[in-house]
């Protein structure tokens, strides 16, 4: 079962950073459109808000998969709680954060995995 929980913490992982980089990105390439000359003035401000609130977004979602997932690698009951959590929230992102919510529910929900986290 460990080998389980640390496949899991390691996609959570990089599942986690990829949505990081994302964000990043998506921020990077709007707010460097707004500089495009000849461009409205109020236009450029409020597609740097919304640049900024975008990439914000997707980073916010980033931190707990990457935070569960070191936790989870660490063995910390509080990680695996936050990763179930997680879970449910990325049951809609299809289809890879169905498949590996699912796995996490699957995984972490074992009896034999909760004696692994409670040190029992």
């Amino acid at each position: 079962m460990e080998k389980h929980v640390n496949l899991i913490s390691l996609l959570w992982i990089i599942y986690g950073v990829v949505g990081f980089f994302f964000g990043f990105a998506v921020a990077i390439i709007l707010f460097g459109i707004s500089f495009i000359p000849h461009n409205w003035e109020i236009g450029a401000g409020i597609l740097r808000l919304i640049a900024w609130g975008i990439g914000s977004f997707f980073l916010l979602l980033a931190l707990p998969q990457i935070i569960g997932g070191l936790g989870l690698m660490k063995k910390r009951e509080w990680a695996r709680i936050l990763i179930l959590v997680v879970s449910f929230f990325h049951l809609l992102s299809f289809p890879l954060g169905t498949a590996l919510a699912v796995y996490s529910f699957v995984i972490l929900l074992k009896d034999e995995t909760v004696k692994l986290f409670s040190g029992s």
